[in-house]
Parts: structure tokens; C-alpha cells; sequence
């Protein structure tokens, strides 16, 4: 089946270090899930909201436009893949937990850049995302290969920034989307980093890999008129 074959090369190619194939529970050096917890939800949406506040006050280049309704899109396809798991109901234990508070998270984080944007966000895509929010390892497999993914993009595209104050909001959400990463990895029973340093991604290869999972299923459109939604 075509979709699903997409899935697994994303998988492929998000999981460049061969952690995500690994069965075994961590043992040593994971970050025990009530600091992940505290970790996560300490404080990190008030300051990306007063630098959101500070960075609209200011004029926003073409090029920061682009890279912010980038980085938007990814917002929209990781908070829709956790509310979508959230009204399925099929998750449980830890993993639920984190899936309604990650998911909180990136709500937070579309209603940021959508109030930055203003009428130059552009829409939600339309998802499908193929059952993987049904059932507990693929929702698993699934949350830890996009939260690697955004980690990735957001350090591929940071450097470009022309704005100080959304640099700043931007490495504030990097360091909350690789929380997130560190999170689903332990919950799926794989070290959370295996690396010193972590590579970004070009926004060629983000997209080639985004494409491949055939998860969005219409493409967002620029907004043109009509004012922005408050909606997550």
C-alpha cells in the first residue's frame, strides 16, 4: 500500500542512527518522565509568547515569512497527529499522558506563529494520517520520528533568521521539540540521544521526507483576506 510504504521511508529516513529499530529498554542515563514532564511544561509557552508579542511588533522580511509558515506547517502536522490520537481514545498509561500534554504544546506553539503571521499564515493542510493514532507503537514510532524531524528542521533553518526576536521564539521551540524527541524515545524504549551533536536538515529534505509519508493529503494555502482563526 502506497501510504503505508511512505511511512516506513520516513521512518528510514528520519531514523539516520538506527535508534528507532532498536527494541530494548534504556537502562542507563534516561531521563526519568517526571523531569521530562517538568521539562516540557516549565514556563517554555510564556516566553515564546513575549517574544512572539515583541517579534510582531517589528517588520518581518519575505525570507522570515517563509521560514516561519515552514515551520507552521510542521506545527500543524504535530499538533493534528497528537489531537487526533487525544480523540481516538486508544492510547493509555504514560503514553497518553504525553500525547495530551505534547499536544497541548504544540497548540500553543500553532497559536504563536499564527498570531506572528497574522493574515500571512497560511492555512492548515488537510491530514490522514493513516491509522498510525490508533494504536499505541505505530502513534510511538510515528511521534518519535517527527519530533526528530522538527529538532532537525528548526536547526536547518534557525541560521537563517533575519529577525533577533524569532530567532530567539525559534531556538525557544527548538529546545521544547527536542524535549519532546527525548520523551517519545524513552516512552518507546530507545535511548534519547545517542549523538554529541545533532545535524540539521535542509528544508528540501524535510519536505521530501514530510511528501513521502503521504500524510497530508491537501496542501495549505496562503491566507488572503479573511483574519486568522484562534484554533490550535
Amino acid at each position: 500500500m502506497e501510504g503505508e510504504a511512505g511511512f516506513y521511508e520516513f521512518l528510514a529516513a528520519v531514523d539516520r542512527d538506527g535508534a528507532i529499530a532498536e527494541t530494548k529498554a534504556v537502562a542507563e542515563a534516561s531521563l526519568s518522565r517526571r523531569r521530562l514532564l517538568a521539562l516540557v511544561t516549565g514556563g517554555a509557552g510564556a516566553l515564546l509568547l513575549s517574544r512572539v508579542g515583541e517579534a510582531r511588533a517589528a517588520s518581518l522580511s519575505k525570507s522570515d515569512v517563509s521560514i516561519l509558515n515552514y515551520a507552521l506547517v510542521l506545527e500543524y502536522l504535530q499538533s493534528s497527529f497528537y489531537t487526533e490520537a487525544e480523540r481516538n481514545g486508544a492510547l493509555s498509561g504514560e503514553t497518553a499522558k504525553a500525547a495530551r500534554i505534547v499536544g497541548a504544546v504544540e497548540r500553543a506553539h500553532v497559536k504563536a506563529f499564527r498570531k506572528l503571521l497574522g493574515l500571512q499564515a497560511v492555512k492548515r493542510p488537510t491530514f490522514n494520517f493513516q491509522g498510525t493514532t490508533e494504536q499505541q507503537e505505530p502513534f510511538l514510532k510515528t511521534a518519535v520520528a517527527f519530533e526528530d524531524l522538527a529538532v532537525a528542521a528548526y536547526k536547518g533553518q534557525a541560521p537563517k533568521l533575519q529577525s533577533k526576536p524569532v530567532l530567539v521564539a525559534a531556538v525557544g521551540i527548538h529546545s521544547v521539540e527536542a524535549r519532546h524527541a527525548a520523551w517519545m524515545r524513552e516512552l518507546f524504549g530507545i535511548t534519547p540521544a545517542v549523538r554529541a551533536f545533532d545535524k540539521p536538515a535542509s528544508r528540501a529534505r524535510i519536505d521530501e521526507i514530510v511528501a513521502s509519508t503521504h500524510f497530508i493529503v491537501k496542501a495549505p494555502k496562503m491566507k488572503s483576506r479573511e483574519k486568522p482563526k484562534s484554533t490550535g
